[in-house]
């Protein structure tokens, strides 16, 4: 099992070495470029929820009469990622969903919030994630980061969700944020210290508990499945692909607000 899992992180080293250099991380110098970073990214933080949620669906009981799942490990792991996601704590030991705790964030540092609440009345309202992005005019590039979500979600295939949860989530998490934090200038972080720890306490959640677990479960999941693991490799390469795109588009969009600032001056 743990030659299979050797294997799959290989095959994606290439993949996870671009994502980790990429140029957004150094891009992130003014207010303005922070803004811009969170108005895209609020959309994959919204959207992770999804995925942990199908897992929850699959790996725990969630139905009346409860029944016992096949694996109380797999089943304490994702109830406790659900905790921590669903409830965790701000910096005054309120709780907090991580969602809440970024829009948060987003406010403190003059990010809108508005185009997400309007995007998520419009998924109320239709169920329909790309009508809702259409609507609601959400970059191509976001676009098409929840559209892979939601339609690995809709195969569902728990070695595929647990394929782009892993590793376009939980295992690249630590050393996107700490590259984030690390290369933003040091006054920038003072003025946004609820994002600040939005991303510390991810990195220590990520990076301690939930990354090396979340690989035990693709391990259980693919199992002897040589299919299951050629799936799982296929979905993790285009999760992390769909973050580079992602990050492509948040890196073209302050691009794009520097040069018209630029003409203007």
């Amino acid at each position: 099992m743990h030659q299979r899992l050797n294997h799959l992180e290989a095959a994606l080293t290439a993949d996870i070495q671009k994502l980790n250099n990429h140029s957004i991380y150094g891009a992130l110098n003014e207010m303005a470029d922070v803004r811009l970073f969170m108005e895209h990214h609020v959309y994959a933080v919204w959207d992770f929820m999804s995925l942990l949620k199908f897992l929850q669906q699959e790996l725990t009981c969630t139905q009346v009469p409860w029944m016992p799942g096949k694996n109380a490990h797999l089943s304490r792991f994702i109830n406790e990622i659900v905790m921590g996601e669903e409830s965790d704590v701000d910096p005054s030991g309120k709780p907090a969903s991580h969602f809440d705790l970024y829009l948060d964030a987003m406010k403190e540092v003059g990010a809108q919030t508005t185009p997400m609440f309007n995007f998520l009345n419009s998924v109320k309202e239709h169920g329909d994630i790309t009508r809702a992005c259409m609507e609601n005019q959400v970059p191509a590039s976001v676009r098409h980061f929840l559209e892979f979500t939601f339609q690995t979600i809709a195969t569902g295939d728990a070695h595929r969700v647990a394929a782009a949860f892993t590793f376009g989530r939980e295992d690249v998490i630590p050393d996107m944020f700490e590259k984030l934090l690390a290369q933003s200038k040091e006054e920038n972080k003072a003025q946004f210290p609820q994002l600040v720890y939005y991303l510390e306490r991810h990195i220590e959640l990520d990076g301690d508990e939930h990354g090396p677990l979340s690989l035990q479960m693709i391990a259980e999941l693919c199992g002897d499945d040589e299919q299951k693991w050629i799936e799982a490799e296929d979905t993790a390469k285009m999760a992390i692909r769909h973050r580079i795109h992602l990050w492509d588009g948040v890196n073209n969009a302050i691009g794009t607000v520097q040069n018209v600032i630029s003409e203007l001056v």
